[in-house]
């Protein structure tokens, strides 16, 4: 994507160093949950490292999330795109201290139509936490469907058990041989799909 896409409150554009410069001033997680998701690189050397690992490959696209003030305040990526079946997977990353201010809902309804229209893909994918309810909703609001459930491996197995917030999705973990595991959901949007949701919920 050369041009930017402009909404009302947000701009969306293709990922750049200085844009994963910016993140590390971004805030934190306090849900324990969560804490994978907080941004763990500070110096350049790291910061220039994790942004190849997210770039090198043509299948993956990263695009930076900027408020109307240019201000990063999340990125998104089209990953392990599928020529073929004209299909990739979604990952989206918001500051967090600018989740809930809905930014997620903003994004995703400026930058579908594009996808599905100007890079003309068919089927986009995602997976998400059992226990992240606030971003499957969002997902669900914008048209994604279960399209399947698995057992993972839980990327924080230091997971402090008396946190009020592991006690209220306790539900969604397993612990098995030493290890804690977590559900997640796939989801799936097609085009048709997402414009016939997005009509419904402009109608």
């Amino acid at each position: 994507m050369n041009s930017i896409l402009i909404g009302d409150n947000i701009k969306i554009a293709p990922l750049t160093i200085e844009d994963a410069t910016e993140m590390r001033g971004w805030g934190l997680h306090r849900n324990p949950l969560l804490f994978d998701y907080n941004f763990p690189y500070e110096n350049d050397y790291e910061i220039k490292k994790w942004f190849r690992s997210k770039t090198f490959t043509i299948r993956n696209k990263y695009y930076s999330i900027k408020d109307k003030d240019d201000k990063l305040i999340g990125y998104m990526g089209i990953k392990n795109k599928n020529y073929l079946l004209k299909s990739s997977f979604l990952g989206i990353v918001f500051d967090p201290d600018r989740v809930s201010m809905g930014y997620g809902t903003q994004t995703l309804r400026l930058f579908l139509p594009y996808y599905f229209n100007e890079l003309d893909m068919k089927i986009l994918y995602l997976e998400v936490s059992e226990f992240n309810e606030r971003a499957y909703n969002l997902y669900k609001k914008i048209g994604f469907m279960e399209d399947g459930y698995y057992l993972d491996l839980f990327s924080m197995q230091d997971l402090n058990l008396s946190s009020e917030e592991y006690k209220r999705y306790k539900s969604c973990f397993v612990f098995k041989d030493k290890k804690i595991y977590n559900y997640i959901y796939k989801m799936k949007l097609t085009k048709d799909r997402f414009f016939n949701v997005l009509a419904r919920n402009e109608g």
